[in-house]
């Protein structure tokens, strides 16, 4: 029986692809094998020896700390693209927001309440002071083309923007997936000289953090719109407001807002609600749940935001999975120790990523917990599970 802390509230089309009768599901549980979190804090958290997986249903993962878990060997899922929809809606609700003056129209209508007969006539005198362009035929630059990257930049061409994307490190699947006339920038600085609108969909890390500071704000054109739902450290929010001030930025939309941000003219301060859709909360859930499963039952990696993917079909023999540090001589170890107990591999991966590696080994025959426990004692494994065939 395998147990599952849930430390948020996960949608239950989720949990239910947890078998009732091999896992156990609760919020409180003793020495669970996985935990399940959408926006809880978990530095701060003792993690229990138990724990050999975390899924977080939604892509970002600062809440969870993944250089701790790494050093245990507890795999960190997330589900990309899972929530991609929902955002990428959000985002050109923002593009919208952000050119047609709609937010500060309704607010100054509201204050027209109590004015009976004379509300209509002023209605129409006051909308010259909301007038804002089109967006359609304007230029949009795209950093970041991940899942939603990749969605917002196809959208936005299908609603006549020219739209220009920058990534160097993009996927082969995520430029299969672009429409042809997405143009591809050389670099960061051409796409910021040459947009009107500008949609960040970049992971917040040392490298992209202020990544949209002074330097870059220079670089744009007069009026520029800028929509930010990926994270709020990727913009430097002092160099921000100089630049709204000084007219080059006419519009931020964010899903992050700083105290500094909230009452600032011209900027649109949303409450994180990127992801908020049902939809995007049930696709996140059962991504989650599916990743953490299959894990836990046949030691596949899938999503893993801290050990390489990894996954072997499953051919109803025992199996040993491996978590060790990525060094050499490591396979010879692991495999020597097998052979000396006349353990035959009838099938084998080995992934690496960074520091870290990951095996699987499917064997013939039978093996016993005390040959695995030899497998722990070799420097360099972080954990060793056998999972038994079912």
């Amino acid at each position: 029986m395998f147990k599952i802390q849930t430390l948020n509230k996960i949608a239950m089309i989720g949990l239910e692809g947890f078998p009732r009768e091999q896992y156990e599901i609760a919020s409180e549980i003793l020495n669970p094998d996985a935990i399940l979190v959408r926006s809880a804090d978990m530095h701060s958290m003792t993690l229990p020896a138990s724990v050999k997986a975390i899924g977080r249903a939604g892509a970002g993962v600062n809440n969870i700390p993944v250089d701790q878990c790494s050093k245990r060997g507890i795999v960190v899922f997330n589900t990309p693209g899972a929530n991609a929809n929902g955002v990428k809606e959000l985002v050109l609700a923002g593009l919208l927001l952000s050119s047609r003056r709609i937010v500060p129209g309704i607010e100054w209508a509201r204050t027209l309440k109590g004015k009976g007969k004379e509300v209509a006539p002023l209605i129409e005198k006051g909308k010259n002071d909301f007038v804002g362009p089109e967006i359609k035929g304007k230029k949009l630059g795209v950093i970041g083309l991940g899942a939603i990257g990749v969605m917002v930049a196809n959208d936005a061409v299908a609603l006549g923007m020219e739209v220009a994307g920058y990534d160097p490190y993009i996927s082969v699947e995520a430029a299969w997936g672009l429409a042809r006339t997405v143009r591809r920038a050389t670099s960061l600085d051409m796409l910021l000289a040459q947009s009107d609108y500008i949609t960040l969909h970049v992971p917040l890390m040392d490298q992209t953090k202020g990544m949209l500071n002074r330097d870059k704000f220079a670089l744009m054109k007069k009026g520029v719109r800028v929509v930010n739902l990926a994270r709020g450290g990727l913009v430097k929010n002092a160099d921000l407001l100089e630049a709204m001030k000084a007219g080059t930025v006419a519009c931020y939309v964010t899903d992050f807002p700083d105290d500094d941000l909230l009452t600032a003219p011209n900027v649109i301060p949303i409450p994180h609600l990127g992801a908020s859709t049902p939809e995007a909360e049930d696709n996140c859930a059962v991504m989650a749940v599916e990743q953490v499963r299959d894990f836990l039952q046949n030691g596949n990696v899938k999503n893993s935001v801290n050990f390489p993917g990894c996954a072997l079909p499953v051919m109803g023999r025992n199996r040993i999975v491996i978590a060790n540090a990525n060094v050499p001589n490591m396979v010879g170890q692991i495999t020597t120790v097998l052979a000396a107990d006349k353990i035959n591999i009838a099938d084998m991966m080995n992934k690496s990523a960074g520091d870290l590696a990951y095996n699987i080994i499917d064997i013939d025959g039978d093996v016993a917990e005390a040959q695995v426990e030899k497998l722990r004692k070799i420097e360099g494994v972080i954990t060793a599970r056998l999972i038994a065939k079912t």
